[in-house]
This record gives structure tokens, sequence and C-alpha cells, in this order.
């Protein structure tokens, strides 16, 4: 497991790279709901976004996202910068032999993501944890526990929606896969304690130029599951994320996670969450706790190597590993929506390092 990092009585100091509306939103969480942390100093491109969220806070604006890793008074660095910068920061924090809460994905290839796996088992300590939060929603988690305990028999079918209001303006074909599908991609092998065999994807009927939205993929698991996940980036009506299990015996699916009800303009509902933050504030509030509590431990809290091909069932929070999984997947897919066939998803098994939990190895 390693050495505690800190031994300090006000818990572990954390630093954060990138301070947009994902690295914002996880310092406010930390200093909120996370009394066992401290968030230290943060950085990002934009100074003037690092230097608003650190007076919020009372945290320091590091230099660079390198001074912040290998800085003293930082025990644990949490990880929100572009998708690009990633690999480089992660391969970074464990040269530092620091843990890290990287956000999803774990790099923009499966091959950069193999790299941080290959490092990380060169290092022999769990350092990375990667930021698939649906794993620590109680909805998912409850959803899970009935699939295991036979609540529905033997899984036939998964049905998965995932829409946004709205694309971001950088939002790419590919990218509705790698950043957004990839959700799908992880947790339902990780609700099913399967692997993933083989996928296809289509689109719609799209003008030529046309980001292809919606995307709607066909996967099948080791198992012989079917699995159906639309992934739809420009809703509109606001963010929504659905997950629908048929068995044998019987089907369960997500209960509408949404809180409020209103009548208005002749329409009586439930009101939609605007955007991944609202929907997963728990979720998120659960996994920088359990992250934290994992780092004062010295490790991550990435999950066990579990299940059919590894890496799909585990306590805590996804590893790099599970993060490798996902992208070979993500892979796949984006050369099945380009060529418009089927194809095969490799799951290799894990390196020794990720067939047992944290505290375990």
């Amino acid at each position: 497991m390693g050495v505690a990092v800190s031994g300090r009585a006000d818990g572990i100091r954390v630093g954060v790279i990138g301070a947009g509306a994902m690295g914002a939103a996880h310092i406010r969480t930390l200093a909120r709901w996370v009394p066992s942390a401290t968030v230290v100093a943060a950085y990002d491109a934009d100074v003037s976004r690092a230097t608003a969220i650190c007076a919020e806070v009372g945290a320091r604006v590091a230099d660079g996202s390198g001074e912040l890793i290998t800085a003293d008074d930082v025990d644990a660095v949490l990880i929100a910068a572009p998708d690009p910068l990633h690999e480089e920061l992660v391969l970074s924090c464990l040269a530092a032999e620091k843990p890290t809460l990287c956000e999803k994905p774990l790099a923009t290839s499966a091959e950069s993501s193999r790299r941080v796996v290959d490092a990380e088992v060169a290092a022999g300590r769990r350092l990375v944890q990667v930021g698939f939060m649906r794993r620590h929603d109680q909805a998912y988690e409850q959803l899970r526990q009935m699939i295991s305990t036979g609540g529905v028999g033997d899984v036939r079918v998964v049905h998965c929606v995932h829409r946004n209001p709205r694309a971001h303006p950088t939002a790419t074909s590919e990218g509705i896969i790698t950043n957004s599908m990839i959700h799908e991609l992880d947790i339902v092998p990780w609700l099913l304690d399967d692997a993933w065999s083989a996928v296809t994807m289509t689109v719609p009927r799209l003008d030529d130029g046309q980001l292809l939205d919606p995307q709607v993929g066909v996967l099948e698991t080791r198992s012989g599951v079917v699995v159906t996940s639309e992934v739809f980036v420009n809703a509109r009506y606001g963010y929504d994320v659905r997950c629908e299990v048929v068995g044998a015996a019987g089907t369960a699916r997500l209960s509408a996670p949404y809180g409020l009800g209103l009548r208005r303009d002749g329409v009586d509902g439930m009101v939609v969450a605007p955007d991944f933050v609202e929907r997963f504030a728990d979720a998120y509030r659960v996994e920088l706790e359990e992250w934290v509590t994992a780092a004062a431990g010295g490790a991550s809290g990435g999950g066990s190597a579990g299940g059919a091909g590894g890496g799909a069932g585990g306590a805590g929070g996804a590893s790099a590993w599970d993060a490798y999984r996902a992208d070979l997947a993500a892979a796949a897919a984006v050369e099945s929506l380009h060529c418009g066939a089927r194809v095969a998803i490799s799951d290799p098994e894990p390196p020794a390092l990720y067939a047992t939990t944290p505290a375990d190895g």
C-alpha cells in the first residue's frame, strides 16, 4: 500500500491542476464537504480563473503544474486539466510518488493510457484513480447490487441513454465517444462484472460536415449481453442519463434522479438537471472523500481488477487499468464509427498490480 503521505492533523493537502468548470467544482466540493482535505494550491493556464477560485478557499496560485506536483506542501494531486494534458501530468505525479485523481479520460488514446499503466506498474504502487464518478452514484450502486444478487435474473440486455443540453464548442464526432460515451464504456462492465467483446456504431442520416450526433452503439459483452448506448450531446432540454437492465426474471432501471417537481406552462413534471455537476453532485462528494481517505493511506482509491477480463469489479473508484480498458473500447467504437462495421474490442488480462485492491496490494 505504501507509506501514508501525511501525518498532519488537518488531513491531506491537495493541489488542483485545472480551474475550469470541473476543477472549480472539485475545489469547492473539497473545501465544503471533505473536512479531511485542504486545497492548498491550484494552477490553471488562465491565471485569473486560478486566482478567483483560490481566493474562495484560501489557497495559493501555483506558478505551474510542475511546481504544484513537486511542492512540499502538496500531498495529493487532482487533475482537471484539458484531456490532451492528462498523460503527461499523471506521469509526473507518478514520478513524484503522489496519489492522483485524474478526471476522465485518463488519456486521449489507449496507447497513452497504457503508458500510464506501465509507469504505475513499474513504480509498484497504485497511486492513480480516474474520475468515473458514476461508480460513486447511489442509484448506480443500487443497480449493481440488484444485478449481482440476481434480482433480475440472468441479464440479457442493457439500454443506456446519455444526453447533454449542448455540445462543447470543441466537440468532435470522435470525441462524443472518447469523452462522453466513455462513461458507458466504463460503467456497464462495472455494473455487470463483465467485459466488452465487440461494438457496432451507427448514426442518423446527416448532412456532410455535420457533427455526428446523436450516436448509437450496439455493444456485446463476453458473456453475451447486448448493450445499446445512445449519446446525444445536443439534446437541448438538459442533462439526462438513464440505464435499464433487462433480465430473464425482471428489469431494473435508474429512477429519475431529480428531486424537484414543477407545474408550469401547462406541464406537470420533474426538473431536469442542467449539467453533470448538478446531476452527480453527491457522487462527486463521495468520490472525493473516498479518494482523500485512500490518499491518506498512501494509495489511490482505484478498485480491484476482478471480473471477466479483469478490472470490472472491486471497491473504490476506477483504476488506471479500468480507464485503459475503457479507452480500448472507445478506440474500437471510433473505428466502427468510421468504417460502419462491427469491430472486436480487445480486453487483455490485467497486470498483477491490479488484481487486488490498493489496501491488499
